[in-house]
């Protein structure tokens, strides 16, 4: 388990974490998001034991990382930001020599660097050296490493910048299979990343919490949560759509000519919007329910503070 309390981290006068407090354990995949200069990778580092807080502690399984950081980074993977390599290096030698840095035997090494060049996919580029590589292959390099030494905790900051959608969908997959019997905490700015993969959420902005939940309660936030959307094929009187129980407001897309639903709070709405829409023959193209949008909630979150 992960345990910080009052985590503080300053540089100067500028204070880049600020009084973060949070447990992780195994099984959770925690989404740690905020905008640009929040503190994500700050805390990344405190987390891994590369940078020292200047208040405050990380626990990892109950022993304190300021002490014990050399043991304690033996269980953990860690994909930095940038994903930092020896670019002279051909990618198997890369992998080889992290293997040697991290103790494997011959054995074990053998059998990693064939499972996890399997894993994340890096056949093709074996023999290229670092500096010849995309940025996504990188990626997945810096990935590889990370996983290679088979940790218990895995960091992985910003783990599908660079990566077309193919392979962001494959590292997603991993990732969560991954998961099973490790903790995972991935630093992002990608909100479709919350939902694809992760199983709590929190947002950070200014170094401090903003929000500790699942995604569920995330998207809850959203204005547009169990919002209705129908698209009219003509127009037609739609005063009435404000009466159906359990519908708190209504807005029209001038534009698209689209009406959304808004609930009141707790309620479901889609089954009276269907009877009404039979009832009246409304002309209906398409009628869809709103999941959230989470960038909305992000901004609200980051901009305004939120009760958590």
């Amino acid at each position: 388990m992960i345990s910080v309390k009052n985590l503080c981290k300053s540089f100067g006068d500028f204070t880049a974490v600020d009084d973060l407090s949070f447990e992780v354990k195994p099984g959770d995949i925690v989404g740690f998001l905020g905008p640009n200069g929040a503190g994500k990778s700050t805390t990344m580092k405190m987390l891994t034991g590369f940078l020292t807080p200047t208040s405050g502690h990380v626990r990892v399984n109950g022993r304190r990382m300021s002490k014990n950081a050399t043991v304690l980074q033996r269980d953990i993977g860690y994909l930095p930001e940038g994903a930092p390599a020896y670019a002279e290096m051909t990618t198997f030698q890369f992998l080889n020599f992290i293997a040697d840095i991290r103790g494997l035997n011959k054995r074990e090494k053998r059998e990693r660097l064939k499972e996890v060049i399997e894993q994340v996919e890096l056949y093709d580029v074996l023999d290229k050296t670092i500096d010849t590589l995309s940025k996504g292959f990188r990626r997945r390099v810096g990935l590889a490493q990370a996983i290679i030494h088979n940790p218990q905790i895995l960091i992985l900051d910003e783990p599908t910048d660079g990566l077309d959608p193919n392979q962001k969908q494959h590292v997603r997959k991993l990732i969560k299979n991954l998961s099973k019997d490790k903790i995972v905490i991935i630093s992002t700015h990608i909100l479709e990343e919350v939902s694809a993969v992760c199983n709590r959420v929190i947002i950070i902005a200014d170094g401090a919490m903003q929000f500790d939940g699942t995604p569920l309660q995330l998207q809850q936030q959203s204005r547009y949560y169990q919002a209705v959307t129908l698209k009219l094929s003509y127009a037609a009187d739609i005063t009435g759509l404000l009466e159906i129980p359990g519908v708190k407001d209504m807005q029209v897309d001038k534009e698209t000519g689209e009406v959304t639903l808004f609930p009141e709070q707790g309620k479901y709405i889609l089954g009276p919007i269907t009877e009404h829409v039979h009832h009246y023959r409304l002309p209906i193209d398409r009628l869809h329910v709103d999941e959230g949008r989470l960038d909305d909630v992000f901004v609200h979150i980051t901009s305004h503070g939120s009760h958590k």
